[in-house]
C-alpha cells in the first residue's frame, strides 16, 4: 500500500514548508516539510519546495514501510494514510511501542483510532498542533472512501 494523494495532503498541511532549518516542538532541527536533519545533512543555504518535495517523498517512503512491517492486519486506504502520517510525525519507534498498534493488530480498530488522539503532547506540555494533526488522523481514518 502506499500514501494517498489525501495522506500526503494532510502530512504537508500539518508539517507546513519551511525553506531554513529550524527546531520542531521537540527541539530537533529540521527543514522542509518535517524533514528531521540526519548526521552529515548540512542545509545552510536552505532549499526551495522542489528539494522539499524529495526529501518528503524519501521520508514518506520509510513511513509506509514502517506502517507495513509493524501493522499485522488489513487497513483501508484512509487508515493506511492516517498512520503514516502519525509515522512520519512521531517515528517508527513510537508506532511500534504503542497501545495504538497494539489495539490495531488484534483487530481493535475503534480502540487503535481513539489512541491517535492521546498523541498531542510534546515535552509534556499539549500542542495545540499537534492536537489538530491527531485530530485530522483520527478523522480521516473513519472516513469513507
Amino acid at each position: 500500500m502506499q500514501l494517498s494523494s489525501a495522506g500526503l495532503d494532510l502530512i504537508k498541511r500539518s508539517e507546513g514548508f519551511r525553506g531554513q532549518t529550524y527546531l520542531d516542538v521537540a527541539g530537533i532541527p529540521t527543514i522542509g516539510y518535517g524533514h528531521r536533519i540526519l548526521p552529515g545533512e548540512c542545509f545552510s543555504n536552505g532549499i526551495d519546495e522542489a528539494r522539499g518535495a524529495q526529501l518528503l517523498a524519501q521520508d514518506v517512503s520509510g513511513a509506509e514501510r514502517a506502517v507495513t512491517r509493524l501493522v499485522k492486519v488489513p487497513l483501508t486506504q484512509n487508515q493506511f494514510d492516517a498512520l503514516v502520517d502519525f509515522c512520519y510525525n512521531l517515528g517508527a519507534g513510537q508506532l511500534g511501542a504503542s497501545t495504538l498498534l497494539k489495539n490495531l493488530n488484534v483487530s481493535q480498530y475503534d480502540a487503535a483510532a481513539d489512541q491517535l488522539l492521546r498523541w498531542d503532547h510534546a515535552g509534556g506540555q499539549e500542542v495545540a498542533g499537534l492536537k489538530v494533526r491527531r485530530q485530522a488522523e483520527f478523522d480521516l481514518w473513519h472516513q469513507q472512501s
